[in-house]
């Protein structure tokens, strides 16, 4: 018999404690001094040991300013104009820093241009925003270099905008603006790399949107797990940041939840003591203050993560003396969650989509009633770029393909019978053998581009079944139930389809693909057609579908269960179809419905490694 310890490389180690998967899941928030000047958004810069908060407002907007020494508040040096400061943040140090914007309330115009330097001692007014606004939605950097980022105007009727200003120690100057406008988020990071998260798009629009910023452009990045506004944040740089309290959800409510971010993934960590909104943050991820808040608080509270953790090693198993308990650390999947993507430069329904989440794309499609489409775009996990068209026009075609730069994909009208094939190379499309039966009306297609399969299409329905190997079409044995209009997803050697138009009616049947013939397996839990799928046969999703629904169902190679709804109902989209597990790596779901449209939402189920308990019997 193998031992464990051949196996992992690991001996069964003796802990006080479970182990956590950072240093800041294995923080803690602590109470620290109060202010002596309760206040809601106020201005908050420098460290947990060295800050200040000055602004704010209470029962009217404030100059009040004070000096934090990392146990108590002390009453400084007033400011000079008195603003509601919620620009969610100041740059700089405790004694070199830097404020910009504000509400003026209850002045005419409310919006503020200000900007004041705070030398240690006294602040003094210099060189004025070029954009006045109620408050930045995230301020970050240093006395003399800085970033103003979004916010909203009550010269814009209160909406969001997505100017971005920098500051270089004398003078403001307008950058790059953001992809998404909102206002009460959260910006850390330098000049030249930085982050902007959460924040409100609209009233009643909360955001989770995460962008970050390269000294010259603004990209969307991975979402917060929770939509959050006017909240408080903390960081090292562009790639460490933890948000904190605030106002959660949609609809929302205030927040004691906070997320850390590590440069690729959020994570949620330890809760705040009460929950908060329109308080400020400042520090570190690991070393952080948060003070003020929603009726003129006064309480503050202390950030801190151990400089020394131990660390979660996926497979390790230990025995905890303190919980006198075998435990196990395993990796464990989130629910899986849509979120907003990046809009086609083609509205369109009835395509098809191929590879990845973050290296994808979609060909064909036509409005209802409209004529097929050549048009080809390509996804990045962010925004889609128009490339070489097919050479023939496609709507409700299929398409396999395992990258962004190999594809084979075929059928679709018109013709009503369309034979037609062609392959994609990353480059340009080469016609190729056809179809031995041509395929219209949404067939199925799933696999790469050199080992595919085709199913299915056509009106009447049909059963018709054909492989590929890269070169020409093979028929093989058909399916159970003749069907059209529906999606597939897997390998050459291991499939699976759901759903779609039957001979009489809208099915909810599901067959699985082994490579030589077709089995029915369990029934989705809603019939529909023109839905999208995508996954492996094991591990499958099938996504919205006629009459325009937002249900996604499911599938763990056993049986379908309702997960999360799209934010929007679609059908006849483009799915990336990708022959991995969507609940690793993801995928997207775009266009559509058939009326057209650009919209592109994303899927994905974070990953984690957990401690678990062993049960010795």
């Amino acid at each position: 018999m193998t031992d464990y310890n051949t196996i992992k490389g690991l001996f069964i180690k003796q802990k006080t404690t479970d182990p956590v998967a950072s240093q800041a899941a294995g923080g803690s928030w602590s109470t620290g001094g109060s202010l002596n000047t309760g206040r809601q958004s106020p201005f908050l810069f420098g460290t947990q040991t060295a800050a200040i908060a000055s602004h704010g407002f209470s029962t009217a907007p404030s100059v009040a300013t004070e000096s934090y020494n990392g146990t108590a508040w002390t009453s400084v040096n007033n400011a000079n104009n008195a603003r509601n400061a919620s620009a969610r943040g100041g740059a700089g140090t405790s004694t070199a820093g830097l404020v910009a914007s504000g509400d003026a309330l209850p002045a005419s115009p409310r919006d503020t241009a200000y900007t004041e330097s705070w030398d240690g001692t006294n602040w003094t007014e210099v060189n004025d925003l070029n954009t006045g606004r109620l408050g930045f939605g995230g301020m970050c950097g240093l006395q003399t270099a800085a970033l103003g980022i979004s916010g909203h105007r009550e010269a814009a009727s209160f909406a969001a905008v997505a100017n971005v200003e920098q500051w270089d120690g004398t003078s403001w100057t307008e950058v790059g603006d953001v992809n998404s406008a909102r206002y009460g988020g959260n910006g850390s990071g330098t000049t030249s790399s930085a982050l902007f998260a959460g924040g409100q798009l609209s009233p009643g629009n909360n955001s989770q949107n995460l962008e970050s910023w390269n000294g010259t452009s603004w990209t969307e990045t991975t979402d917060m797990n929770d939509k959050r506004r006017l909240g408080g944040s903390s960081s090292d740089s562009s790639s460490s940041m933890i948000m904190f309290a605030g106002y959660y959800g949609a609809p929302e409510s205030l927040s004691t939840t906070n997320e850390y971010w590590d440069g690729s993934s959020w994570t949620e960590i330890n809760d705040s003591s009460t929950s908060v909104g329109n308080e400020a943050g400042t520090g570190s991820s690991s070393s952080a203050l948060m003070a003020g808040g929603n009726s003129s608080k006064t309480a503050t509270e202390e950030w801190t993560a151990p400089a020394v953790f131990d660390p979660i090693v996926e497979g390790e198993i230990f025995y905890n003396t303190t919980a006198n308990a075998i435990k196990a650390n395993k990796l464990t999947f989130a629910a899986g969650a849509w979120s907003s993507g990046g809009a086609l430069n083609t509205s369109r329904g009835y395509t098809a989509g191929f590879g990845s989440l973050t290296a994808g794309g979609i060909t064909g499609g036509s409005p209802y009633g409209g004529p097929a489409g050549t048009a080809v775009e390509l996804y990045d996990g962010s925004s889609w770029t128009s490339v070489t068209s097919s050479n023939t026009s496609k709507s409700a075609g299929f398409v396999a393909g395992e990258s962004q730069t190999a594809a084979v994909a075929g059928g679709g009208g018109p013709p009503a019978t369309n034979e037609n094939t062609e392959t994609w190379n990353g480059t340009s499309w080469t016609e190729v053998n056809n179809l031995n039966t041509g395929s219209n009306n949404g067939p199925a297609g799933f696999g790469t581009s050199t080992a595919a399969v085709e199913t299915g299409g056509e009106n009447p329905p049909t059963p018709d079944c054909e492989l590929w190997d890269g070169t020409s079409w093979t028929e093989v044995n058909n399916t159970n139930t003749a069907r059209r209009n529906f999606g597939g997803t897997g390998s050459q050697t291991a499939g699976i389809i759901a759903a779609g138009q039957g001979p009489s009616t809208v099915v909810a049947l599901a067959e699985t693909w082994d490579g030589t013939s077709w089995t029915e397996v369990g029934d989705l839990n809603t019939s529909r057609r023109g839905s999208g799928t995508g996954g492996i046969q094991t591990d499958a999703l099938v996504i919205g579908g006629n009459p325009v629904l937002t249900i996604t169902e499911s599938w763990n190679g056993t049986s379908w269960t309702e997960v999360a709804d799209l934010s929007s109902g679609r059908a006849d989209m483009g799915v990336s179809s990708t022959s991995t597990s969507p609940t690793t790596s993801g995928l997207f779901a775009a266009a559509g419905p058939q009326s057209g449209g650009t919209a592109t939402e994303e899927w994905t189920a974070p990953t984690s490694i957990t401690v678990k308990s062993i049960t010795v019997s």
